[in-house]
């Protein structure tokens, strides 16, 4: 049988320990449900997780606080970064080769797929695409994340999807010494990063985000947190559809359904 190429094209792969901790610890906790109802030994994929496989080596330990059967395979299109990965290997952690098809054996389907920094070296144009391909492998109830961050993880934003397509966009910022949480159009996915201009739905989200965050200039004197959930409050009030609360406020993390934010012709 001859093995399908796999689809996607080789990252510049760098990264940095610690970096996907703000995806891992939302995964771990508004979306461990996921793993904890997972039948039988939940599989999760951390897809291109690039040169280092140092975030797969990592969410391999965050999510077996959760389910402690997770089994965490690290996907990569290029063979080399594959076979230097693989004397990590342990039980509930391996590596494979391939790209957006996400090739596990026995059919395997996963319930999480995080890829970060993967899509953003892509054409927008070729996003729906990938975001197809790898949606179409997953679980019933399983969830895609495309998600962008900057090179330490201080910053970063990433969508949610289910095999129906895209749900939510997350924004998750180090809010000490944070100036705006506007600062994330920076690191937006790629599906939004070119979105940010008038006109678009992400462009007044963050406009609004920003307005929110000097209006509450007066809550700093509590400190940054108390500023930001204040922020997180007020553009739920003004009628944008925040989907979390003050827990996850706290950390410096909100997340929005799609609809609010999606781009008016993807």
């Amino acid at each position: 049988m001859t093995r399908q190429r796999p689809h996607g094209v080789i990252t510049r792969g760098t990264t940095n320990p610690n970096r996907l901790r703000r995806c891992d610890r939302w995964l771990a906790g508004p979306q461990g449900w996921r793993l904890r109802a997972h039948p039988g030994p939940p599989v999760v994929v951390d897809l291109g997780y690039g040169a280092s496989p140092v975030t797969a080596v990592e969410l391999h330990d965050r999510l077996s606080a959760v389910r402690p059967d997770v089994e965490v395979v690290g996907i990569e299109i290029d063979p080399a970064r594959v076979a230097a990965a693989r004397p990590l290997e342990r039980p509930g952690l391996r590596f494979a080769v391939g790209g957006f098809e996400v090739p596990l054996p026995q059919g395997r389907r996963p319930v999480i797929v995080r890829a970060f920094n993967v899509l953003r070296q892509y054409d927008e144009g070729e996003v729906a695409a990938a975001w197809d391909a790898t949606a179409s492998r997953l679980a019933p109830d399983g969830l895609l994340v495309d998600g962008t961050c900057d090179e330490l993880g201080r910053v970063a934003a990433w969508v949610a999807l289910t095999a129906s397509g895209p749900v939510s966009l997350t924004i998750s910022l180090r809010l000490r010494d944070l100036d705006r949480p506007g600062i994330v159009a920076e690191r937006l996915p790629k599906a939004l990063i070119h979105r940010n201009v008038p006109g678009e739905r992400v462009h007044r989200l963050l406009s609004d985000l920003d307005d929110a965050w000097a209006r509450q200039a007066p809550h700093a004197a509590y400190g940054v947190r108390q500023r930001f959930i204040a922020t997180a409050g007020a553009l739920r009030d003004a009628g944008w559809p925040v989907l979390d609360g003050p827990a996850r406020w706290r950390v410096g993390e909100l997340t929005l359904a799609w609809d609010a934010v999606a781009p008016r012709a993807l």
